[in-house]
């Protein structure tokens, strides 16, 4: 069954091939629209270009020290699984800021052929993402054979997926940020119009955020999944390939779900959660076929079942809490009073978004847990990440029509077609918010079989080399107590980190869009705005500040287990996942209600744009923009980051404290 995985992961990779060239033969537009395309993919290159250089001098630092620390298997373990990541991020953005002047294009042509050009952009950054994913696994288990060396390959995925998660959401937040505040607000001009300096760099943020943040995310996730669902699965019989065959098989369900995706009726999110409905089906039918083949017990093919079901259960909370007919009316009806209303309400709806979906976890984690053990619980996981294909295609969709919809206001295309490339945004904002909540709810699942792959690693140290230790982790351990509380506080440090890098960089968006409305005459029409200066500015601010974040990952793990020991490092371990589970998800949930509450007024309602209630659902979207895409979506890679660490250097810290 890993040669069958093996060949499903290269048939998404030709899959999303095939969706390329057929992209690649859709109209471009006029000259303009061209243009304006070209300038956007120009500053996300230019912008990715930085972002690897940056990531590939860690990995170099890492590589050596991991050769020396661990062994060359692990070291070149590390550097493959952070070449894919990015390489996974690079076609998922190269295709995305391709494909949004088509998608505009094809807008004049009828809602149908815009959703279907723009969902077979992101249908090339899904495929992408789990065959480069599933490939790498099977290829390095089928080299090394022992998925203990693996722990590596997820290390390196990890890495770029925090850089690409970090120094992407700096980037779009910041621009985004900087170019309300002076353009919807100061100037009083729509979020797309050209006279803004800022708005390429908006543009391009798009993509560097939602598309190649989200991919490495999802790529580092899926892989650490499988590996840790490996590592736990050397006892059973054929628990090792188990979930090699699970991503196997949901790859050609996904590719067989992107099919469905096809326009009745007005509906857009309907023709989308249709395919994803049919890749659950499709996926339930083939992992019965997967048990019986490897003959594994029955019990975990309803494990696995539950890792679906939790991912359909999620989804449906979090448009419900996103969507525009659901609390999102109750935050923008707060914003007739003010902005001050406006964030309080909005903060109470992301908070109260996360009980239902840690309830949710909760039930699943229990159900699968009685089924398999934690075993279960890590092919949950699995299955929860094995819709990652048809999941990324939604949601890389989203980046593709809100460049689409710029495109379309800046260059001057009929109202009609500006209203397809609206209709196809709003229900994008959405899917972003569906998928972080996805991606939020599988890591804290892949967290937790981590967390048991960290515990199996310990025992083992102990047996292997006769130590007299205790490997329980009892909460009344004055280590395991302080452990818990440093794990607790990480997720408010790196998000004060993010948040604040945030704002420094808006800043500057801020100053440079100022003066250059002060010296030149650009709202008269007489000058053009100097697009590169807001690109270059928000490139280079990202760049620098998304260093310490990525810092106080990689050392923090590694500080707390030589420092205080293997019971600290659990402990952390433990806090980290519950404070970093819940943080994230009042994080993304409230601020794409507060970006979907601004919309719901844009759309005429409560006085429409230009109203007070429109003014401060603004500032509210403000507020809730490095929440959605900065902080919380980085959370899901710094949960996993150290847990992935902490596996590697299990053995060293039991037997340092050990020995000395």
């Amino acid at each position: 069954m890993s040669i069958f995985a093996l060949v499903s992961a290269l048939v998404a990779l030709l899959f999303a091939g095939y969706l390329a060239l057929q992209i690649k033969k859709v109209e471009k537009g006029s000259q303009k629209m061209e243009e304006i395309s070209k300038a956007i993919r120009e500053g996300a290159m230019a912008y990715l270009k930085r972002q690897y250089k940056a990531i590939a001098v860690f990995s170099v630092i890492l590589f050596v020290v991991l050769w020396i620390a661990t062994n060359f298997q692990t070291a070149i373990g590390f550097l493959f699984g952070a070449l894919l990541s990015a390489l996974a991020g690079f076609i998922g953005m190269s295709i995305s800021v391709r494909s949004n002047v088509k998608t505009a294009q094809a807008a004049t042509r009828g809602l149908s052929k815009a959703l279907s050009v723009a969902f077979k952009g992101g249908a090339v950054t899904g495929m992408a993402v789990v065959g480069t994913s599933l490939l790498g696994v099977t290829i390095f288990y089928l080299i090394f054979k022992d998925p203990i060396l693996l722990i590596g390959f997820g290390f390196g995925a990890s890495l770029v997926s925090l850089f690409a998660r970090v120094g992407g959401g700096i980037y779009t937040k910041a621009a985004d940020v900087g170019a309300d505040l002076v353009g919807k607000v100061e100037a009083g001009i729509p979020e797309d119009d050209p006279r803004n300096p800022a708005v390429i760099a908006d543009n391009v943020g798009d993509n560097v955020g939602d598309c190649a943040g989200m991919a490495a995310d999802l790529f580092e996730t899926y892989a650490v999944t499988l590996i840790a669902a490996m590592l736990l699965g050397v006892t059973v019989s054929n628990g090792v390939i188990f979930p090699l065959a699970l991503g196997g098989v949901a790859i050609i369900a996904s590719i067989l779900g992107t099919f469905f995706v096809k326009l009745t009726d007005e509906n857009i999110m309907k023709a989308l959660y249709k395919g994803t409905i049919a890749s659950a089906v499709l996926s339930a039918l083939g992992f019965l076929v997967v048990v019986r083949i490897l003959k594994v017990d029955l019990n975990l093919y309803f494990a696995a079942l539950v890792g679906l079901a939790v991912t359909i259960i999620i989804t449906v909370i979090t448009e419900y809490y996103t969507g525009k007919n659901g609390p999102v009316k109750a935050i923008a009806k707060a914003s007739e009073t003010g902005a001050g209303t406006n964030i309080i309400t909005g903060l109470a709806v992301g908070l109260q978004s996360t009980w239902p979906i840690v309830l949710t976890i909760v039930v699943g984690i229990l159900a699968a847990f009685s089924l398999g053990g934690v075993y279960g619980i890590a092919i949950a996981a699995c299955a929860m990440l094995s819709m990652a294909g048809i999941v990324v295609a939604i949601d890389s969709y989203g980046p593709i029509t809100d460049n689409a919809g710029g495109i379309a206001e800046m260059s001057g295309l009929p109202e009609e077609t500006r209203k397809i490339t609206d209709a196809l945004d709003a229900v994008g904002n959405t899917t972003k918010a569906v998928t972080k909540g996805y991606a939020i709810g599988s890591a804290a699942l892949a967290a937790l079989a981590l967390f048991a792959a960290y515990s199996d690693e310990i025992i083992n140290a102990v047996k292997k080399f006769n130590l007299n230790f205790d490997t329980v982790l009892p909460v009344d351990n004055v280590y395991v107590l302080v452990g818990l509380l440093i794990g607790g506080v990480l997720p408010f440090a790196f998000s004060s980190m993010a948040m604040q890098a945030v704002g420094k960089a808006a800043f500057k968006i801020v100053d440079n869009v100022r003066k250059q409305f002060r010296e030149k005459k650009i709202m008269e029409g007489v000058d053009k705005p100097d697009y590169g200066q807001c690109v270059d500015i928000v490139t280079k601010a990202a760049q620098k500040e998304m260093i310490v974040p990525a810092l106080l990952a990689v050392l923090s793990p590694i500080l707390v287990g030589f420092i205080l020991g293997p019971k600290a490092l659990g402990g952390m371990l433990i806090g980290l996942i519950i404070t970093g589970l819940l943080l994230a998800i009042q994080m993304t949930t409230g601020g794409a209600a507060w970006d979907n509450a601004k919309k719901y007024i844009e759309d005429g309602n409560l006085g429409g744009k230009g109203s007070n209630a429109h003014k401060a659902a603004v500032v509210g979207d403000t507020v809730g923009d490095p929440f959605k895409d900065t902080a919380g979506p980085a959370l899901n890679s710094l949960i996993k980051v150290i847990n992935t660490i902490a596996v590697i250097i299990a053995v060293l810290v039991a037997q340092y404290h050990i020995f000395g």
